[in-house]
């Protein structure tokens, strides 16, 4: 019989394939991405520092985390103690208006674009969440949610999605630590199957997907990366790309913004943990990460979700296989990946 070479990995909740190609496994440090040059931008040209240009704030939270709607700016448009501001993106992809209307125009339809678009920047000019303390990180966190919940106030938003991206390869133009809020009137393609993959489990086996997979990861403890009281940090058993992972609260939540204080803090813990292992173990990789919450919609219809958090290095390129099918090849298990990183101090 001849030797299999490589595995097909289904995802749990959405069903989605991913191929494990062992047979071209490479070492972890193979990963490491050399970049041409540092990102970096001076301080004097960063528009994150001044905010020429920008509206004013419409959050801030300040050492003290008091939150400051609007902010206390002084001569420079900022006020004098924040540590993490919320601004109208300048060159939005979304902006606000009235509700829209589905349009028809042959076989196809149409809205507007209408929602939100805005940056969550923190204070340090350098230091990205991998090297921040966790108060620093819980106090970006808490921006998340509490602009999440004044967003879902608005009637036309179905969705809230929030986003990190980190380096040029992850499609960052600004070097300055920053994520991304974008809010739309529908549910997104991703949101959508995730949702239902979760909603077809519970309707078969009265529990929650997720839960049951990090029940059993957490016994197993072949993909755990990183555990404390709240969350936890593990590389996905169909990870679409090496060194993949995700940061899931302990507690069953569908809502991000339904987490209180204690599990904020274990999060960010968890998430910290993850990058700083991340950034130490493969060189300062470029990554991606995003929040996973329930969409917008009248209270339990989506209590059978779990919220968490996805981490996406930039280890490889897509090519016309990953492009033509949508199933990703990862060169390297979930299993020495997660055993590689659990092994690197932060």
């Amino acid at each position: 019989m001849k030797e299999v070479v490589s595995e097909l990995r289904q995802d749990l909740v959405s069903g989605d394939w991913v191929v494990i190609a062992t047979s071209r496994a490479k070492r972890p440090h193979d990963f490491i991405i050399r970049k041409r040059d540092a990102f970096s931008q001076p301080k004097d040209t960063c528009p994150f520092e001044t905010l020429h240009g920008n509206a004013r704030a419409v959050y801030s939270l300040r050492d003290s985390s008091a939150p400051q709607n609007g902010g206390a700016p002084h001569s420079s448009g900022m006020p004098d103690d924040w540590w993490v501001q919320v601004v109208p993106n300048k060159y939005p992809a979304l902006t606000a208006g009235a509700c829209p209307t589905v349009e028809r125009h042959g076989p196809y339809q149409m809205v507007a674009g209408i929602g939100v678009h805005e940056v969550v920047i923190t204070r340090d000019h350098e230091r990205a969440l991998d090297a921040m303390a966790v108060p620093e990180a819980e106090l970006a966190l808490r921006a998340y949610q509490d602009r999440l919940i004044a967003i879902t106030q608005d009637p036309c938003i179905r969705y809230v999605s929030i986003f990190y991206n980190h380096g040029p390869q992850a499609g960052a133009t600004i070097a300055h630590p920053h994520s991304q809020i974008i809010a739309t009137p529908v549910i997104p393609p991703d949101i959508s199957r995730s949702i239902a993959g979760s909603g077809a489990y519970f309707q078969i086996h009265h529990e929650c997907v997720h839960c049951v997979a990090l029940a059993y990861e957490r016994q197993a403890r072949e993909r755990v990366v990183y555990e404390n009281e709240h969350a936890a940090v593990l590389a996905p058993f169909a990870s679409k790309t090496a060194f993949e992972l995700r940061v899931l609260p302990l507690r069953h939540e569908a809502y991000f913004e339904a987490a209180d204080a204690a599990v904020r803090h274990g999060v960010a813990e968890a998430l910290i943990a993850a990058l700083a292992k991340l950034s130490k173990g493969l060189d300062r990789p470029d990554y991606n990460f995003f929040l996973h919450t329930a969409p917008v919609a009248e209270e339990n219809r989506f209590a059978h979700y779990h919220w968490h958090i996805e981490i996406i290095p930039k280890t490889a390129v897509w090519a016309g296989f990953e492009i033509g099918t949508g199933i990703e090849i990862s060169v390297i298990t979930p299993e020495s990946a997660a055993a590689f990183l659990r092994n690197i101090s932060v």
